[in-house]
């Protein structure tokens, strides 16, 4: 049961292209869709590139000073600058400035509320789709504005590291009341997937923490009042509410950009002789050092995105594909890890590649707690009946570990606000 085409490659770069390169399929009623390949796919093969339908930088992401474009989410600093925010050295000065990508020259402020874009198509762009109903005009910095009360809501409940926003949730409100056709934009979002009450409670729980259900309560309070409309008036009950909430935090894809990436793809790109290259990759990797101690893991512009076509692909611990944003952008990129043949599914991780190396029993409980289910891939499958090496009490202790260093890399990046 294929999804239209119309809708699922319809924000993909080249639509026609990926149609004749992978098909969405309906698998069943436990793992819902999943994306297969048509034709042999090479392992590095690009598969296709996707624009999100809507997607959002972290709020505490931007207070920190991460400049990215309010659209697309390209860093805005250049390299150097970037260097020198992440490094704490403000007289450092990076070789070759001429590889760096960043045009500030290019750069726009919206007129009423001076937000930031990359160009004037962006600009445009958000205009056109999202922001004339969000913009704050004036009242950009009046904490008792509405869309201000509803962010302030959201970081005082979700504290770095983010793993998603309700600035999201708010860009999906404003694009259907913007859209002259707002049946095709709820149609968009109806494709991801909705889950039981029971598991939108989860969803809730696991994003908010303990005191979810009052918060959960005041975000949809400060929701209502910021952007109901009568036209989606099904989003602004408690029920639809929930469901939104739920929506973003299963299928939001993380985005991260970043101008010093760019600059270091570069010049790894840089023909030069033995020695240059040598001084080069030294400081290189000590500014790498220096950017490690003064701000730790927290080194890209960093966002979320509902992507159409990408939000199919289903998680395997061994996958065959993953995703990338190689254009300092929200364009995201979908490439093959190893080669994919016809009629396989493509699947990416839903787990980092630390996470993926731990055993079976520490895989599903972290999967089954954020995203509720319980992997069935040939990994998890052919260790069913293996005596896992990691006993329980040790899984124990390595949440309690990965606890006590999110705690401390949270600590350290609030003393820096």
């Amino acid at each position: 049961m294929a999804a239209p085409l119309d809708d699922m490659f319809s924000f993909c770069v080249d639509p026609g292209k990926v149609s004749t390169c992978v098909d969405v399929r309906f698998i069943d009623n436990i793992k819902g869709k999943g994306l297969f390949a048509k034709k042999s796919i090479k392992k590095g093969e690009a598969i296709f590139s996707e624009r999100p339908l809507v997607s959002a930088q972290f709020l505490w992401n931007a207070l920190y000073k991460y400049k990215a474009c309010e659209y697309c989410l390209r860093a805005l600093e250049t390299a150097e600058e970037n260097a020198k925010r992440l490094s704490g050295i403000p007289g450092l000065s990076l070789p070759y400035p001429e590889l760096c990508r960043v045009r500030p020259e290019k750069h726009q402020a919206c007129p009423q509320c001076q937000v930031m874009y990359c160009s004037s198509e962006c600009r445009q762009a958000a205009a056109d789709q999202y922001h004339r109903a969000l913009c704050l005009g004036s009242s950009q910095d009046d904490a008792d504005h509405p869309v201000n009360k509803l962010k302030d809501a959201w970081r005082s409940m979700h504290y770095p590291p983010e793993t998603s926003s309700i600035m999201l949730m708010a860009r999906m409100v404003a694009t259907v009341k913007q859209a002259k056709d707002e049946a095709h934009w709820q149609k968009l979002f109806s494709h991801f997937c909705s889950r039981t009450g029971n598991e939108e409670e989860e969803i809730a729980h696991k994003l908010l923490g303990e005191k979810f259900r009052g918060q959960l309560a005041l975000l949809h309070s400060l929701f209502k009042a910021t952007l109901y409309d009568d036209h989606l008036s099904r989003w602004f009950t408690p029920e639809g509410f929930r469901s939104l909430f739920a929506l973003v935090g299963t299928n939001g894809q993380g985005i991260g950009t970043s101008s010093l990436s760019q600059w270091v793809h570069a010049c790894d790109a840089l023909q030069l002789p033995a020695q240059q290259k040598e001084q080069l990759d030294s400081f290189i990797d000590q500014l790498y050092k220096d950017i490690e101690k003064e701000t730790g893991d927290f080194l890209n512009c960093e966002g979320s995105g509902l992507f159409l076509l990408q939000s199919s692909c289903n998680h395997s611990c061994i996958p065959n594909a993953e995703a990338s944003f190689p254009d300092n952008n929200f364009l995201l990129q979908l490439g093959a890890l190893s080669d994919i043949s016809p009629g396989e599914e493509i699947c990416i991780s839903y787990l980092d590649c630390c996470q993926r190396d731990r055993s079976r029993h520490s895989r599903h409980k972290i999967l089954r707690e954020n995203y509720l289910f319980v992997c069935s891939c040939p990994k998890c499958v052919s260790q069913m009946d293996e005596l896992d090496v990691t006993s329980e009490e040790e899984e124990e202790d390595e949440g309690e570990a990965e606890g006590d260093a999110e705690g401390d890399e949270m600590e350290d990046e609030m003393t820096d606000v």
